[in-house]
């Protein structure tokens, strides 16, 4: 369809009038140009929220023991029921589809008084005691030493680590952390590890920087509760659902602690899963908008292609009967006006993508690309994916705006355009 000379007469017609080309090919230009911007732009909100979630483990829910609601087996409502190891165990044994299972423990300072002091030096804190898969879960960034063992959950080692915010407030940043001894709630540990959270906006009971973390079995022995627990929290393995498996859970329980089997209000529950499954279908249906109003845009400019080649045909009427009187074939007519509609639509098309995913990058450039906690969008720039399938568009629209004006063309006959004026 393009060779040579094809190329340099398509060329010409196109430069015949060169203002109506321009304005033309506009339509195609901007189509394209609008949708790099909104596919990037969506990239970009996309990547910023992930980069505020990210740490959390998608498939992750937690459940905290609250207040029965029914009275059941001779026990009345509003009964306080407790967690302990032997739960831990039994859904273990029990339930399949649980990846990693971590109890919890929390203790929390509600005077204002200050809790945690290094020397002189103190500050008000929650404490955490927790297993060392915790941090699958509730994934942080460890800055120095390391995170909780099992052998610090063995022996009930008195280890800490420390939130960034406690490190800092407490100890300071002029000391390499490791091996100092801090007072907690009265009791001494020693510092091997400082954490910080991915995101300090959003937690999961309490900020892990402003936390001091201990082996859970620690805390089970400092304030004497024996081998209870405070709520827990799980994954879900791939393959299962979560809100399927935490039923399963709630069953259980229910029978291990004479809990009516209708009432709800026993288990306070939350599901990471669902959260994040809404963000999925949100940017989904943002992507599905933005190649709407993309695609319509650009259909918009080759409805116009499609009308001034219509012109162009009724303009060269004369040198297309022409053509017919010397024997030109139909196919030879419609390869002429689909290659110009063709190779106009090409050249807007390209240059709206190219100046498209050129102003983007400047814009990635100005906003960075390095995760922030106030940075709601980042790196604002379209796939290499998305961007093949924009040049797919381009060429079909091309093909899509010469049909009409290739099917005008080829119904001209000879004696027709030796009559036009």
């Amino acid at each position: 369809m393009f060779d040579l000379d094809n190329i340099n007469e398509i060329w010409q017609t196109i430069a015949r009038n060169k203002t109506r080309s321009i304005l033309t090919a506009f339509g195609v230009f901007w189509g394209i140009f609008i949708l790099v911007i909104l596919l990037a732009c969506g990239n970009g909100f996309n990547n910023g929220l992930q980069s505020q979630i990210e740490g959390f483990a998608t498939n992750s829910s937690f459940m905290i023991p609250t207040n029965t609601t029914v009275a059941y087996k001779g026990y009345q409502k509003d009964r306080e029921w407790q967690l302990d190891m032997s739960d831990m165990e039994a859904i273990k044994k029990k339930i399949k589809g649980i990846d990693d299972l971590s109890p919890i423990s929390s203790r929390w300072t509600y005077n204002g008084e200050n809790n945690v002091f290094y020397g002189i030096k103190g500050g008000n804190f929650s404490m955490k005691g927790v297993l060392p898969n915790y941090n699958e879960i509730d994934r942080c960034k460890v800055l120095y030493g390391r995170f909780i063992n099992e052998a610090d959950i063995a022996d009930a080692r008195k280890v800490c680590v420390l939130g960034k915010k406690v490190y800092e407030d407490v100890i300071g940043t002029d000391k390499n952390p490791l091996g100092l001894m801090i007072k907690a709630n009265g009791i001494y540990y020693q510092v091997v590890g400082v954490i910080e959270a991915y995101n300090s906006k959003v937690s999961i009971m309490g900020s892990v920087n402003e936390t001091v973390v201990l082996p859970l079995t620690t805390m089970q022995v400092a304030y004497h509760t024996g081998n209870k627990f405070d709520f827990f929290m799980f994954t879900t393995a791939s393959g299962y659902n979560t809100k399927g498996l935490q039923a399963e859970v709630k069953t259980l329980l229910r029978e291990r602690h004479d809990i009516a089997p209708e009432d709800e209000g026993a288990f306070m529950c939350f599901d990471l899963e669902d959260v994040f499954t809404m963000f999925d279908y949100l940017f989904l249906g943002i992507k599905i908008l933005i190649w709407i109003v993309g695609i319509g845009t650009l259909l918009s400019g080759v409805v116009g292609v499609s009308n001034i080649m219509l012109v162009t045909i009724k303009e060269r009427t004369r040198e297309i009967g022409v053509r017919r009187a010397l024997g030109a074939k139909p196919s030879v007519i419609i390869r002429q006006v689909m290659a110009e509609s063709l190779l106009l639509t090409i050249l807007a098309g390209v240059v709206g993508l190219v100046i498209g995913v050129a102003i983007m990058a400047v814009v990635s450039g100005i906003v960075g690309n390095t995760p922030s906690e106030d940075m709601m969008f980042l790196d604002p720039q379209i796939g290499f994916g998305a961007a093949i399938v924009a040049t797919i568009i381009i060429v079909l629209s091309g093909l899509l705006a010469g049909v009409l004006p290739a099917t005008r063309a080829i119904q001209i006959k000879a004696i027709d355009a030796i009559r036009e004026e």
